[in-house]
């Protein structure tokens, strides 16, 4: 029984594929979106940043961040939240502020120190090489550029602290943790860390 939860969620919200997939992004857009923007406004991005969105699912950061920056690049993995986003960002594909790739944290596709800004919201649990994720993300990170990491707290296997010390290890300095609770009472807090690529490196 146990097995089958695991592929119903999985099919669901971690590679989400099919009608089950396209459920768990409506599902994904209503419960994420506090924490979406939420996350958007502390990274707040300027207008000229480039900004790396992992694991948009169905585009409601896309959105938050595009509103603000012109050069938005969201990456994920699944065809259903590809469409998903592309249709709800449609207005914003076509002004050319927001583009959309398949990839994952760990393979973004980007050039080397090419953005400013990376975002991710609830999919650090999903990622199956978090080393090999922070060193991908530190490669295409401008020198000073931001990192910027939420997940559900009770989905953070390894606890902020232990994440804290990954993202150190992968080269990032200035790193900060805490717990943030969206406003809607039945949504879960989240754990949330900032860092910067060293400028030097």
């Amino acid at each position: 029984m146990q097995s089958i939860v695991g592929q119903l969620l999985a099919t669901c919200f971690g590679r989400p594929r099919g009608p089950l997939g396209r459920l768990g992004g409506h599902l994904m857009a209503r419960g994420n979106a506090a924490t979406e923007r939420h996350a958007v406004a502390l990274a707040a991005p300027a207008e000229q940043d480039v900004v790396l969105v992992l694991g948009p699912g169905p585009g409601v950061g896309l959105t938050a961040a595009a509103e603000r920056s012109a050069h938005v690049i969201g990456i994920e993995p699944s065809d259903v939240m590809l469409a998903m986003s592309r249709r709800r960002c449609a207005p914003l594909i076509r002004r050319g502020r927001l583009r959309l790739s398949p990839g994952t944290a760990a393979r973004t596709g980007q050039p080397d120190a090419s953005v400013d800004v990376v975002i991710s919201v609830n999919n650090l649990q999903l990622w199956p090489d978090v080393p090999a994720a922070l060193a991908e993300l530190h490669r295409v990170l401008r020198p000073g550029g931001q990192l910027l990491l939420s997940a559900h707290e009770r989905w953070l296997p390894t606890g902020l602290s232990a994440l804290a010390a990954a993202v150190h290890a992968a080269g990032f300095d200035t790193v900060r943790t805490w717990t943030w609770r969206p406003p809607a009472r039945t949504a879960p807090a989240a754990s949330q860390l900032t860092a910067t690529r060293i400028p030097h490196t």
